[in-house]
């Protein structure tokens, strides 16, 4: 269940009215549809009586609209463009596009490129085929931080208090799993800095197998992680480890140089290969197949 935002203790800046508002906006998943106050009280753990209220203020803000017939909700198109403005204002998404797109044609599986929200990663950019039948994730869907190649590739790229600050709210949420998750996560810190890549194979869903590879740019932006996943009979841990992770770290090398970011530590298997800004994952990833 997602936690509606608390005011900080000694925070007399924070807005609790309009970080609720905020909350009920969230609550709308990628094929929600309509929602009614009781879902989405539910959802932001607020009383219903405040739920109708925000509703009822969002409404006639133009951010939802009101569906009589059923008593409930929708994103309205003011809500929708402000999506649609952050989208448009992040250069990774557009940039990585083409690449992207090759390594997806090269290697069959789903790629994308995800940041942050909450305990979740959030896609804002992803490119598919036919042949990722089992990846049905779109710009917009979420995913677990914690349990995900994406994810974990993200922490990795975390330090000092941020990342102290995630792992507690992480320790809360997953409660007496969390011994397990923590490993998980220990185990992306040492794949990171050993091959440059996270894996995660069969540990969010059984047959989903990813991996993925972090992204921090200079412009104080970010971070990022990238993605490429695949049914997990297409993606056997062996062709994540020797062949998948690889072109990934390559691919992401290409956007740090034409982005002029840093990202996570180059792999043994890449560690010679010279990319040039902008430049083609085929070239980038020529000699490791």
């Amino acid at each position: 269940m997602k936690r509606s935002a608390k005011k900080p203790a000694t925070d007399r800046s924070f807005v609790v009215a309009l970080a609720r508002g905020l909350d009920v906006l969230r609550a709308f998943r990628p094929n929600d549809g309509l929602l009614g106050n009781q879902e989405i009280a539910a959802r932001t753990n607020l009383p219903k009586p405040t739920i109708s209220r925000l509703t009822y203020t969002l409404t006639k803000l133009g951010y939802l609209t009101q569906v009589p017939r059923f008593e409930k909700y929708q994103l309205a198109p003011a809500a929708m463009s402000l999506g649609y403005a952050a989208l448009a204002n992040l250069g990774v998404r557009h940039l990585s596009q083409s690449f992207r797109d090759e390594l997806m044609q090269q290697t069959g599986g789903a790629v994308a490129v995800g940041a942050r929200d909450r305990l979740s990663m959030i896609y804002v950019g992803q490119a598919r085929s036919s042949l990722t039948v089992g990846v049905q994730l779109d710009v917009g869907s979420r995913i677990p931080i914690a349990t995900t190649a994406m994810g974990r590739a993200y922490i990795t790229a975390l330090q000092g208090e941020e990342r102290a600050a995630l792992m507690r709210e992480l320790r809360e949420h997953y409660g007496s799993r969390w011994p397990r998750v923590k490993e998980g996560i220990e185990r992306a810190d040492e794949m990171v800095a050993k091959h440059g890549f996270a894996i995660s194979a069969g540990e969010w869903q059984d047959d989903v197998h990813a991996v993925g590879v972090p992204l921090t740019l200079n412009d104080g932006t970010g971070p990022y992680a990238f993605n490429c996943g695949a049914p997990a009979f297409r993606f056997t841990e062996d062709r994540l480890l020797n062949d998948i992770g690889p072109r990934l770290v390559a691919m992401v090398r290409s956007i740090e140089a034409a982005l002029g970011g840093t990202a996570a530590p180059q792999s043994k298997k890449t560690d010679n290969k010279k990319t040039k800004p902008g430049g083609k994952v085929a070239r980038v990833v020529e000699g490791i197949r």
